[in-house]
């Protein structure tokens, strides 16, 4: 007796599934995404955190990167943060600073409040982790997460399991950089974070 056609390639079946679950999770991530870009923060907050991203592009400090100060300026320029927060360490792609490359935008736009920089994280996780004693430090009890749109339905489980909200009332903010803009669901991080979801779900980081 043969064996079903699909018992004979068992590993097409194996990348079948594969792609299923990426595509249910970029689909949720998307879903998501359109819920926090169509309803922004509306209490005031201590401080607005910037999660990094990649810092130059072709010499020039990164789009995708610059837009979430961009939002992060906007919250403070609309009065519901006082003080900006940049998180990222050594970009390996061309061994700059994110937050020293995120504080200097903010500068050249313009802001002149207080900043905490942390210089040091390497992941998402480690930019809540290594954040936090330093806004507290800083006297902040309440802040709004910046990411991209793609980013923040995993940023917010890293934030509950972690025990970030513990330390914080949190509220989060989407960024309509121009990467998100041009292309959505297609852009580069996009593409990339439900790898790091089922990454961080195998870990047990988020669950």
């Amino acid at each position: 007796m043969k064996r079903p056609r699909w018992l004979r390639r068992p590993w097409q079946v194996l990348l079948a599934g594969v792609l299923l679950v990426y595509a249910a999770i970029g689909a949720l991530n998307w879903r998501h995404a359109a819920d926090l870009l169509a309803n922004p923060p509306k209490r005031q907050a201590d401080a607005a955190l910037v999660l990094g991203s990649r810092a130059y592009l072709d010499g020039k400090p990164h789009p995708c990167l610059t837009g979430r100060v961009d939002t992060a300026l906007a919250l403070a320029r609309a009065g519901l943060v006082r003080q900006l927060a940049f998180s990222g360490g050594v970009d390996s792609e061309d061994s700059r600073i994110e937050a020293i490359t995120m504080a200097e935008h903010a500068i050249a736009s313009g802001f002149t409040g207080p900043m905490v920089l942390e210089p040091a994280s390497t992941s998402t996780r480690l930019n809540l982790s290594l954040s936090r004693p330093l806004l507290l430090a800083a006297g902040v009890r309440s802040v709004v997460i910046v990411s991209e749109p793609f980013h923040l339905w995993r940023v917010e489980r890293l934030v509950k399991m972690s025990g970030f909200d513990k330390s914080f009332d949190v509220q989060y903010a989407a960024a309509p950089t121009s990467c998100w803009q041009a292309l959505g669901p297609l852009s580069k991080g996009a593409l990339r974070e439900p790898a790091a979801i089922i990454n961080n779900a195998g870990h047990g980081y988020l669950f």
